[in-house]
Formats: C-alpha cells, structure tokens, sequence
C-alpha cells in the first residue's frame, strides 16, 4: 500500500470492500463542539463496476431532494468521481444502522418519483443529461443488498 495519505478514501484498500455498502469515511470535530460524519454510500464495487453519468447525475438530484424530507441533519449528498457511488454528509455522532435506515427510506422515495428533481436549465447546470429509469434501476439494485450494507470488507 502507498503511504499514508490525506484523503481517508485514499487510504482505503479499494480490493477488500464489497459493495455495496453504508461507511463511516470521515468525522469532524469542529472548534464549537459540533460533528460532521462523511458517510460512504457506495454503490458499485470499485474497479469493477460503475453507475452510468446519467444515472449519477439523476440519483444525486433524487437524493439530494427526498432525504431532506426525512432528517434535518443532511449537509450534502454528492457523487464520487469514480461513478461508484456516493458521500453523504450529516451533522452528528456516527450511526451507520441509523443512516442506513436513512438511505433505505430515501432510495425508496426515488423509486416512487416520476421526474427527477430540478432537472431543467433554470434549476441544473445540465437539465437534459438526466435518466430516471438509469436512476431507478441503480437503486432498485443497492436496495435488493440493502442486508449486506453494514458489512464493508469482503
């Protein structure tokens, strides 16, 4: 393995996982005495697999929009460059079985759309580039392994 380096991802062995899977990646302890913890919400098995864009672009929109209907406590929801899944980002103390249950009820929101959100040129920096079905069959597959998201290492 490299040396140690500055982004924890980075430092992650991306052999070992199996995806998909729900992780703490990152927590901050800011000076007043709050915590943020970075979840990795991960989709495809690295290196192995990957989400189409089109299918990042409208799960991130979806995400992004209903999971704010179930907890205040959502910072940001944004995609990782590598098309394999997602950061989710929430003020508070880690709780892997609690945000699991957090993205379970949210993915299941996506699935009952019938537009993604704000997929449009006045409210997207790329209105057309937007697939629902792509979205919907992404997360129809990280649901049907939603048993196996709290284990991360194969």
């Amino acid at each position: 393995m490299p040396e140690r380096m500055n982004v924890e991802s980075f430092n992650l062995d991306h052999r070992a996982v199996a995806a998909p899977f729900v992780r703490v990646a990152d927590v901050k302890r800011l000076p007043d005495g709050d915590v943020l913890t970075k979840y990795d919400v991960r989709f495809c098995q690295p290196n192995r697999e990957h989400l189409e864009m089109t299918a990042v672009h409208s799960i991130e929109h979806s995400f992004a929009e209903c999971v704010r209907n179930h907890s205040d406590a959502v910072i940001d929801f944004g995609p990782m460059g590598c098309q394999t899944g997602f950061y989710l980002i929430m003020v508070g103390e880690p709780d892997v079985p609690a945000t699991c249950e957090l993205v379970e009820r949210t993915l299941r929101d996506v699935l009952a759309l019938t537009e993604v959100p704000a997929a449009n040129e006045i409210q997207c920096g790329w209105g057309a580039h937007h697939s629902l079905d792509a979205a919907r069959a992404a997360v129809s597959e990280m649901l049907a392994h939603r048993d196996e998201w709290e284990q991360v290492m194969a």
